[in-house]
């Protein structure tokens, strides 16, 4: 993990803070067998195995394989599921003996999950507590497991101007799907005694969405005096998806019907990273790399059907789509997007005794090529979708010529990205480290999409990259049985880009804070003072300030002048107790996580001139315990049961939310997960 700053052959579009870098193990060269089953609250049962084959070759080829399946109700609602299942497994080839190697991993996860527990920000006690817009946060833990009636759609009258039901709205009832996969390839190869070449190809596959249901018509929109059909995209109230046809088979074109319409997305990247390790003399390395990286993404919204207890009948529309009168699957966004990167970097690292510095370079290049089949409506992004060859787009564009229609765009971003860092170990236990770094955030597809409103001429048709310069200072401390770190941070943002979900309009609205500084102080002590105890403790102060207010309107601005960002905690800290007393490991830990506030201008929430939240989301402390049992001392080697217990007290608790601008903006927030025990019984061969 780096903190602060990326890999300098990351091939990463992100500012700053943080690259976390896991790795898949490698296999074991001895045969081994590893099988885990887990039963816990909320109906939840996880099986897991892995097989190391051990080296089974003369040239020491090993391998190895894992299967694992979850699944739980939804901890909110009473109605939903989560149920997943994940394969990995990996070849090893060692090349001689000198560390040396080709390996080929390959990952594949399928979720199908309902979503479950997210809340309006607001407590007005006029409201009952729910996931709906309509609804409010709960303030009790017995409001906090409410519970979904079960619906049912009813059946279509021929003849009759049916109505959409609203069984299927509710959140619950959505799903989040995916299918992803990856193949990836590590190589390294010696090819002198001071040269080192490395090259990591890779494959990535997704297929996932998200979002709820639509209101749809048998009928059609007037576009210049003509019915035609199409999306056009309004309130989740509000009529959105005209097929034009007889749709629920009662024989009649009079209905209105609800839909399943997600967000769909399917994506192909392909990527590699190679580097070249020079070591030009002892302790003095250079290190070149070229990263690139191509996503084709393809953005959609077919619509679903539901079946009769309101849950979509496959929870990917896209596989078999509810089509217009003319065949065509209408759809709530159509995008083709190509995201491409080229970076090269180098990197110099030397060591003069107890010094040793880090200094490097990256320079990418980012190309997004993107198309867009809609129009594009309003400068939140609201679309207005016909199809290719659609007469309608003739005549939606005679009607509204100064609306932006479907068109290609492409956006070029590129940077010189110096970074430099340098450790010195002042004794044998204290070492003293600096780094500064520079990165680029790219605008991401959806924010560059909405900038289509925009002639291309329009400032606002071209978004600003959010670039940052990012410092930290520390001390650390290391002996056998005592480790500690404090560090320092500050990191200065341009063109800061943030955003948040609108679950009503199923989108993410973007927005750009301007200047933003973002400092604070983290630290951490780790102590074993016997080989049977451990300690350890961890807090951070962080403190934001936005440089300028944010203009909302030609006529308004928000007042985010000196304000906090939201949604980020002013502080956390916390610690774990661990001992480990004869094959019996017992654990405490717990965290303070700080007030946040929930919009950029620091104030209550306010509708309708009530105040229904106020400025901050409160703090709260979360301590979970865990044991573990070995039964190795009954002659059971690498056998285990365990024990979770996560949020001991069942403390309600605001969990993660999406900060906003305005103030008149109420957030949707994640309900914090209750008490909820685990057992496990592990076994191992």
């Amino acid at each position: 993990m780096n903190l602060g700053s990326t890999d300098v052959d990351s091939p990463t579009a992100a500012a700053t803070g943080s690259t976390v870098n896991y790795r898949t193990i490698t296999p074991s060269d001895d045969f081994g067998v590893k099988m885990v089953g887990s039963l816990g609250d909320y109906s939840y049962f996880r099986a897991f195995g892995m097989v190391n084959t051990g080296v089974f070759t003369p040239w020491g080829t090993k391998a190895f394989f894992s299967a694992s399946s979850a699944a739980n109700d939804a901890v909110y609602g009473g109605i939903g599921k989560i149920d997943k299942q994940q394969y990995n497994g990996k070849v090893y080839q060692p090349i001689g003996s000198n560390g040396d190697f080709i390996s080929l991993a390959g990952h594949y996860n399928e979720n199908r999950n309902n979503f479950f527990g997210s809340s309006p920000l607001r407590v007005d006690s006029s409201r009952v507590p729910g996931t709906s817009s309509s609804n409010r946060f709960p303030i009790t833990r017995g409001e906090r497991d409410f519970q979904i009636a079960r619906c049912s759609i009813p059946a279509p009258v021929t003849g009759v101007a049916d109505a959409a039901s609203l069984c299927g709205e509710p959140f619950e009832y959505r799903y989040n799907p995916s299918n992803t996969g990856n193949v990836r390839i590590n190589s390294r190869f010696t090819l002198a005694d001071n040269v080192v070449l490395t090259v990591d190809p890779s494959y990535q596959y997704v297929k996932a969405n998200g979002g709820g249901t639509s209101i749809g018509s048998e009928g059609t929109t007037p576009i210049g005096g003509v019915g035609q059909v199409g999306f056009i995209q309004a309130g989740s109230t509000a009529t959105q998806y005209f097929f034009g046809r007889d749709v629920n088979g009662d024989g009649d074109t009079l209905d209105l019907i609800r839909v399943a319409s997600p967000s769909q997305t399917q994506t192909h990247r392909y990527g590699v990273i190679a580097s070249l390790r020079y070591d030009l003399i002892e302790d003095n390395t250079l290190r070149v790399a070229y990263s690139y990286d191509r996503g084709r993404h393809r953005q959609t919204g077919e619509a679903g059907y539901l079946r009769t207890d309101g849950f979509a009948v496959d929870p990917f529309p896209v596989n078999d789509p509810i089509r217009d009168r003319n065949g065509d699957a209408v759809q709530k966004r159509n995008r083709l997007s190509y995201a491409i990167l080229h970076q090269v970097s180098g990197e110099y690292r030397g060591e003069f005794g107890p010094v040793t510095l880090n200094v490097g370079v990256r320079a990418p290049f980012f190309k997004r090529d993107l198309n867009n089949y809609c129009f594009t409506a309003t400068a939140a992004g609201n679309l207005r979708c016909f199809g290719d060859g659609s007469a309608a787009n003739g005549a939606y564009a005679t009607a509204n010529p100064a609306v932006q229609g479907p068109q290609r765009r492409v956006f070029k971003y590129d940077k010189i990205l110096p970074n430099a860092g340098f450790v010195v170990d002042a004794t044998n236990a204290v070492s003293v480290f600096g780094n500064y770094s520079k990165g680029l955030q790219v605008p991401g597809t959806d924010n560059l999409y909405q900038s289509f409103f925009f002639t291309r001429d329009n400032e606002n048709a071209n978004p600003k990259p959010e670039t940052t310069d990012n410092f930290d200072v520390g001390v650390r401390y290391r002996t056998s049985s005592l480790q500690a770190q404090l560090s320092g941070w500050y990191t200065i943002y341009s063109d800061r880009l943030a955003s948040a979900y609108d679950r009503e309009l199923d989108q993410t609205i973007y927005r750009n804070l301007g200047r933003v500084d973002k400092y604070g102080i983290d630290g951490s002590v780790s102590y074993q003072p016997i080989p049977e105890i451990s300690l350890y403790a961890f807090g951070s102060y962080l403190k934001s300030k936005i440089k300028d207010n944010v203009e909302l309107t030609a006529t308004s601005v928000a007042l985010t002048k000196g304000k906090r960002e939201s949604g980020a905690p002013v502080y956390t800290f916390g610690g774990r107790v661990q001992g480990d007393i004869e094959g019996l490991q017992l654990g405490v830990q717990a965290k303070r996580t700080g007030p946040r506030y929930v919009n950029d201008q620091n104030l209550p929430v306010l509708q309708s001139g009530a105040q229904v939240y106020g400025a901050k989301a409160p703090a709260y402390t979360l301590v979970d315990i865990d044991a573990r049992y070995s039964l190795a001392r009954f002659g059971a080697e690498g056998v285990a049961i365990q024990l979770n217990v996560t949020n001991v007290f069942d403390k309600l608790y605001v969990g993660g939310f999406d900060g906003t601008l305005s103030n008149t903006t109420v957030s949707f927030a994640q309900i914090g997960a209750p008490r909820t025990f685990i057992g496990s019984l592990i076994v191992g061969f």
